[in-house]
């Protein structure tokens, strides 16, 4: 095997266990909700497990870099997501009447575009030392930098949707 393939496993590996990792936590999510506290446990242990997959497979593929290098490296990604994948999956939903699909779309890119603000910010707050507090909207997924609105720009769920992230 070429290290060139080596390589194109590690990225595939990694893919295939942060998708696993988050999967895991959704069925959490649901067996928590459907009274199953044992399987939430199971399903959130083995998501840990996942994660240490992926972050190991994500080391070995010298990806993360400097906080300042990973910052702007965001700041781009977020941005080619908000400006030129969301609305072409926003198109294709609503040209097939699927409502629901263009809605997750709709707010996922807005979101994205609030997300490129907020690394663009931080670079400013790394030269500054500032320290800030950010809170998630968990209905679509909008980040404030400080306290949180009345109601999400993105989705108007009121600011009890808001968690503080430490």
């Amino acid at each position: 095997m070429t290290a060139a393939k080596s390589e194109e496993n590690l990225k595939t590996a990694f893919v295939g266990e942060a998708k696993a990792c988050l999967r895991l936590l959704g069925y959490a999510e649901k067996a928590e909700q459907e009274g199953y506290t044992q399987m939430a446990k199971l399903f959130r242990a083995i998501s840990a497990a996942e994660k240490i997959h992926a972050l190991k497979h994500l080391g070995l593929l010298d990806i993360v870099k400097s906080t300042e290098e990973n910052l702007k490296a965001s700041f781009e990604s977020e941005t080619t997501v908000s400006e030129n994948i969301y609305p072409e999956f926003i198109r294709v939903a609503e040209k097939e009447g699927n409502q629901a699909a263009s809605m997750s779309f709709s707010h996922a890119r807005d979101a994205e575009s609030f997300h490129a603000k907020l690394y663009k910010n931080a670079i400013d707050h790394m030269v500054e030392e500032k320290e800030t507090t950010y809170h998630v909207c968990r209905v679509c997924g909008y980040v404030v930098d400080g306290q949180p609105p009345d109601n999400c720009p993105v989705c108007n769920a009121p600011r009890r949707q808001f968690k503080q992230i430490d």
